[in-house]
């Protein structure tokens, strides 16, 4: 067709149209509630119940929030206060309760003047785990990584700080063992590493503790597991466990599938058993039956006894995790590490082991997260943990018929603890994610 020819066709445009503004409807904020409050009539109706009881929700407890009386020193004194600035009828929280007790439902039984110890102590293990969450620090600060777990134990419980010391000394041997066995044998040399420092604590650790004690009398002032209370007892229970558990959880995933008949049905036994009672009944467990079976007048901490018993609880499902992530990973993963000439050992550290984990990580920290709110069954075992407080409280004559104030406190410290361990869970997915690209 001629260029004469068509400039005379009427469907034929021979300019370009001027630039114009998209429509209202395909931009911005009403592009995004089109999208996804309105897309189908569906939708558009759960959207509009959805709205109806946020507004329900609202109405009705935002007084009650917004109200809420701060200083007060009982409960009656807080409805004296609503009744004369807002009214008899008035909806209005008494806070006042958390502005009182709050040391209480944080530290427990500990001594208000030792106040400092738990806090200085959850820096300590921020500190310390800092370098082992984000890889952009120096690697220098390792070593107060693991220092950490010892200056925490000086700083809550106290005593002599040569006890920490020489169970530390107790792991350096096994460390020294370890490396001068594994250019022999790999196995052997994670034995030693088990054993060497087990013997070293057991016979040798108390009277080198005695000498030490003799000679410099350093530390702090004890104090009992059984003053601790609060929210220090669920972190120090909920981060005991979640540490201790996770390389148990591995070994036990690796023991699950050896091709050891005697180490795999162990670890199939452990952990069908310990997944198939509740938590609360090996919470009972330690608290009770485990004297039965202890000799007569051993004293062995209850807080020990229900950490160690949280700590396997939680490993058992850790390890299903993990596992999950190793049955996930394509078989020539295997081959290849095969190929490379690397042992079993090496293998499973440079290879299989991170890319499992790394499937596993939304699994595991769901298991952490679990972890530390079952730490409130500690209740039942007598411990006082946030719950067990608030009982305490209410029965008192000053705040006796305080309800929602002090759970509505709990939640959020509970919800605080949770999210921040979900957005770290999310964080490093997102991140490995950039780095596989």
């Amino acid at each position: 067709m001629s260029d004469t020819h068509a400039q005379t066709v009427s469907y034929v445009r021979d300019t370009m149209l001027p630039q114009q503004a998209p429509p209202l409807t395909e931009v911005g904020v009403i592009k995004w509630i089109r999208e996804n409050l309105f897309p189908t009539p569906l939708n558009a109706i759960l959207t509009f119940l959805s709205l109806f009881v946020v507004y329900w929700v609202v109405s009705h407890i935002g007084p009650w929030l917004f109200n809420g009386i701060w200083n007060a020193d009982s409960l009656s004194e807080c409805r004296e206060i609503r009744n004369a600035t807002l009214g008899p009828d008035a909806s209005a929280a008494c806070f006042a309760v958390i502005t009182e007790r709050w040391p209480q439902l944080i530290f427990g039984f500990y001594p208000s003047d030792a106040y400092w110890r738990p806090v200085v102590a959850l820096m300590v293990f921020f500190v310390g785990i800092s370098p082992v969450l984000f890889d952009k620090l120096p690697r220098k600060m390792l070593i107060g990584t693991l220092a950490a777990p010892f200056l925490m134990y000086m700083l809550l419980w106290g005593g002599s700080i040569w006890g920490p010391v020489v169970i530390g000394l107790g792991f350096v041997v096994g460390l020294v063992g370890f490396k001068y066995l594994a250019p022999i044998n790999s196995l052997l040399a994670t034995l030693s590493a088990i054993i060497l420092p087990i013997l070293f604590w057991l016979v040798l650790a108390g009277p080198i503790i005695g000498v030490l004690n003799a000679i410099a009398p350093i530390g702090f002032e004890f104090i009992q597991s059984k003053d601790f209370g609060g929210f220090t007892l669920s972190v120090v229970i909920g981060i005991a466990a979640i540490i201790l558990s996770l390389p148990l959880g591995i070994l036990l995933a690796l023991g699950r599938q050896s091709d050891l008949p005697i180490i795999k049905y162990s670890a199939v036994v452990f952990i069908e058993v310990i997944r198939g009672v509740p938590l609360i009944v090996w919470l009972f467990t330690a608290s009770l039956l485990l004297n039965y079976f202890l000799p007569p007048g051993t004293n062995f901490d209850l807080m020990l006894r229900v950490i160690i018993m949280v700590t396997l609880f939680s490993a058992a499902y850790i390890a299903e995790v993990v596992r999950g992530g190793l049955a996930a990973l394509p078989k020539g993963q295997y081959e290849a590490a095969d190929a490379l000439g690397l042992d079993y050992w090496k293998s499973m550290q440079l290879i299989i082991l991170p890319q499992a984990l790394k499937i596993s990580i939304p699994g595991i920290v769901n298991t952490f997260i679990g972890l530390f709110k079952d730490t409130t069954l500690v209740v039942f075992i007598g411990l006082f943990d946030p719950i067990g407080l608030a009982g305490a409280i209410r029965a008192s004559t000053e705040w006796n018929g305080i309800y929602w104030e002090l759970f509505l406190f709990i939640g959020v410290m509970f919800f605080i603890f949770c999210f921040s361990m979900g957005r770290y869970s999310l964080y490093l997915e997102k991140k490995l994610q950039r780095e596989h690209r």
